[in-house]
């Protein structure tokens, strides 16, 4: 095997190698317990198939760790979830697709209701707001540089609702001919 395709062999999975290897993803990503609990327990598995270690003690470490981060604060599942959904709404994303993020990084139902509360609490429609960035960045609505057309205006619909965008809320975009009667709508709701 030449050295270009030769993998590099895993670290075994000691408490210390997933203590460091957790602090070095906590400091290079935001996350929730249970997608840093996926993200060690890789590693634990990979340590497995190449060093024969034992899994459940592997997965002991993992939970120790997790549980003494949250206990000191190194884990928050609700702050994180209250700034990814605050981020994801300002580039674009609906409530719906920023449920399914928070759901994907296996953030609990309770703390994804209370980001959405919180989210609903500081935009007076944040669904809107989302639409309204959406269309900016696509050029969609009010936005478009090209003539509107039936044709066209079907395709910026669908384009919302794929984007997970409620119909009323895809059609006062699309229909809108000035940006400032959407910016006013937001401000109405």
């Amino acid at each position: 095997m030449d050295k270009k395709t030769a993998r590099k062999k895993p670290r075994k999975a000691t408490q210390t190698s997933l203590e460091n290897a957790a602090l070095y993803y906590l400091e290079r990503f935001a996350t929730s317990a249970e997608n840093l609990r996926d993200v060690l327990m890789r590693r634990v598995e990979r340590s497995v198939r190449h060093h024969d270690t034992d899994p459940h003690e592997g997965a002991a470490f993992v939970d120790a760790l997790i549980v003494r981060y949250l206990e000191c604060g190194l884990l928050d599942d609700l702050a994180f979830a209250r700034t990814q959904a605050a981020s994801m709404n300002r580039r674009g994303k609906s409530i719906r697709a920023i449920r399914a993020r928070l759901m994907q990084k296996r953030v609990s139902s309770a703390d994804i209701d209370d980001a959405v509360e919180a989210l609903a609490q500081e935009t007076p429609s944040p669904d809107l707001a989302a639409a309204i960035a959406y269309a900016k960045k696509r050029r969609l609505g009010p936005w478009r540089t090209r003539e509107k057309d039936e044709d066209g205006r079907e395709k910026e619909l669908a384009a919302l609702a794929r984007s997970g965008f409620s119909y009323s809320i895809a059609r006062l975009i699309v229909e809108t001919e000035d940006t400032a009667d959407i910016e006013a709508e937001l401000e109405r709701s």
